[in-house]
């Protein structure tokens, strides 16, 4: 009982620790750092050698944690093995993996026994326990870390065969890498106990690792069976953690059980890893479930992180990160090598175009949750070294997540794969809008928009001889979606683009804007088809479903129809309308200090993508979008005190 209450305290003075540590990583980001080296290192200031707010034997208390996540990161690396999505790309996918597995892991060898008369804990070791550290260090050379090339290839909305074949070999390499692993750790433990070799253990080891696959199918049609109920998301989270979590229980139960009654004279271990990235893998490929599952996956992904590398980084000996950062260094170094030889052998091996070869390493630099948490296998496995050995692995992995990230992109960037929004337009001075598709509502809105003092064109999507005459509007015909026809338009002059065509010409129009031109808002009438809901989202689109629209606008007017009436304009003496603070002089202004009309009254302001109920002591900053009710007059003041609108 004692022993509970004592995991509950260190449990709960942790979280408050990693809500912290969730909020230092946030500055890390913001100077262009990764997120990772900013829990790490929250989490070693909270440690036993920082401000020891967590003492060591807190951290070792919390050990389930570090299994709860390397079982979620195991899901998350085999959620990204979508054998339709990688198929294409599957000859560069084969060749560049069995190149950076083979060169990687065998320079990686030779780098660490060369290297281990500078390692402390390998001076007095022998030759076959010295080759057991290098192959199991080498094995984490080899780790590459999906998430942080998913985040990368997110944020610069990568696609294309260089893209495919970098998530495709990060994936599978962190396969074949728990495989390699589960291997050269039962070899050294042999080598490292003195226990003599015999062929008797890899018959142990093949039997091992089916028994693992055989797991790993189990688990996901287990998960596919939870996933195919109606319940609550947070329900299903806790599912999957208790699952992967298990998988850690029956792995420890299991290998203890083997000993204790002697069963084959032999420690039975199965790789939890392995049997997690299995699960994942089966449930991503023969599941109706998948979309449900990967955004599950994603969306608990970060607290998962934060928990993981936080205690991680509490559980490190700064001292000795200090003693070893050299040989990190040098290990650095050595992995980089052995990746650029392994990525030009892997791309000529495979027939990639000369401009892919010469940059096919710089994908696979970053490292962080599978190697982290190889290392911390390791650590626990062999207590007598084991704390020395994760922390060399720390300071190898804290220099591939600062150096990683930027190779990568700029690596995709140099093939010309990158999807980035485009600047937006400065503001010209006047509002402007341009609106796709030619029918009665669009010239409705058309009209609309122009009695209320905005510049409007209508892109016609049909043959000229079919457009109706019209005055008062001025109608651009499109022959086809091409940024060519696009220019036609003039559309770094819109502040707005509105599209009211199908979902896919839509979309199409959507992507073409978003890239080449910029526009602030991209306003679209889609037709409540999940899949491109989700694509326009990723797009920042603002999506209009007229039939849910119709629904929540008729709820509105049933419960408040004042002012429901008042914010869609049907009240001839009072508008709602947005304003953007543009006038410097009022930067950092509250609202009850600024004299505006009496019959203006400030409804909320948009800050940074967030809505804020305002008050009287509400400051006003540069950028806030202001919305505004109040009668015309009064409402043109307001927008020539806060700034042209």
């Amino acid at each position: 009982m004692e022993f509970s209450k004592e995991i509950f305290i260190a449990l709960g003075g942790f979280l408050i620790i990693a809500l912290s540590a969730n909020h230092i990583s946030k500055f890390f980001a913001k100077i262009k750092f990764p997120l990772i080296t900013g829990l790490l290192l929250a989490g070693i200031l909270a440690g036993s050698d920082g401000f020891g707010l967590i003492p060591s034997e807190n951290a070792n208390r919390l050990n389930f944690l570090n299994e709860i996540s390397l079982a979620f990161i195991a899901f998350a690396a085999g959620s990204e093995l979508y054998l339709k999505e990688i198929r294409s790309q599957f000859k560069s996918i084969l060749w560049n993996t069995l190149g950076q597995l083979v060169i990687t892991f065998g320079l990686g060898v030779l780098g660490v026994f060369l290297a281990s008369e500078y390692i402390p804990f390998m001076v007095d070791m022998n030759f076959a326990q010295k080759m057991s550290i290098g192959i199991l260090m080498a094995t984490i050379f080899v780790a590459r870390s999906p998430s942080s090339a998913i985040a990368v290839i997110n944020e610069l909305r990568a696609k294309g065969p260089f893209t495919k074949t970098a998530i495709g070999v990060t994936v599978v390499k962190d396969v074949l890498v728990i495989v390699l692993f589960a291997i050269c750790f039962a070899l050294a433990k042999t080598f490292l106990s003195g226990e003599p070799f015999s062929l008797l253990s890899l018959v142990y080891l093949l039997i091992e690792l089916i028994f693992s696959f055989a797991l790993g199918r189990l688990l996901g049609i287990i998960i596919k069976w939870f996933f195919k109920f109606k319940m609550n998301k947070y329900l299903k989270v806790t599912i999957l953690i208790s699952l992967g979590y298990s998988v850690y229980l029956f792995a420890d139960w299991l290998g203890e059980f083997t000993v204790q009654e002697h069963i084959l004279g032999h420690k039975f271990y199965i790789e939890p890893l392995l049997i997690c990235i299995l699960g994942s893998y089966y449930v991503t490929n023969y599941s109706t479930s998948r979309p449900e599952f990967i955004e599950v996956l994603h969306e608990t992904g970060p607290v998962i992180y934060v928990v993981f590398f936080t205690l991680t980084g509490a559980s490190l000996q700064v001292e000795v990160l200090f003693q070893v950062f050299g040989i990190a260094v040098l290990f650095f170094f050595i992995r980089l090598l052995s990746m650029v030889i392994a990525g030009y052998v892997g791309g000529t091996l495979a027939g990639d175009p000369w401009k892919f070869r010469h940059l096919n390493w710089m994908p696979y630099v970053t490292q962080a949750g599978v190697g982290l948490g190889l290392a911390t296998l390791i650590k626990h496995a062999f207590p007598e070294f084991g704390v020395q050995f994760e922390t060399i692995i720390v300071g190898v992995i804290v220099i591939n997540q600062i150096v990683g990230p930027p190779l990568f992109k700029y690596a995709l960037y140099r093939v010309n794969e990158t999807h980035e929004k485009h600047e937006t337009p400065a503001f010209d001075g006047h509002n402007d809008a341009i609106i796709f598709g030619f029918e009665p509502m669009s010239l409705a809105l058309a009209r609309q928009l122009k009695n209320n003092g905005w510049g409007v064109k209508i892109a016609a999507m049909r043959k000229a001889d079919e457009i109706e005459s019209v005055d008062d509007i001025d109608i651009v015909f499109m022959d086809s979606i091409s940024l060519g026809c696009l220019n036609k338009l003039e559309p770094k002059n819109a502040d707005t683009m509105v599209l009211m065509l199908s979902d896919r010409e839509n979309y199409q129009w959507c992507e073409l804007i978003y890239e080449q031109i910029g526009t602030k808002e991209i306003v679209v009438r889609a037709s409540g088809d999940r899949y491109y809901a989700k694509k326009f989202k990723a797009l920042e689109a603002l999506v209009v479903d007229p039939n849910s629209a119709m629904v929540n606008l008729m709820d509105h007017f049933v419960r408040s129809p004042n002012a429901t009436s008042i914010l869609l304009g049907m009240e001839t003496d009072q508008d709602a309308v947005d304003v953007e603070i543009r006038d410097a002089s009022i930067q950092g202004l509250a609202l009850r200090d600024i004299r505006l009309p009496s019959d203006i009254l400030i409804l909320s302001i948009s800050r940074n993508d967030q809505m804020m109920i305002t008050h009287g002591y509400t400051r006003l900053r540069l950028g806030d979008v202001v919305t505004i009710l109040g009668s015309q007059e009064s409402i043109d003041k307001v927008g020539l005190m806060f700034g042209p609108t």
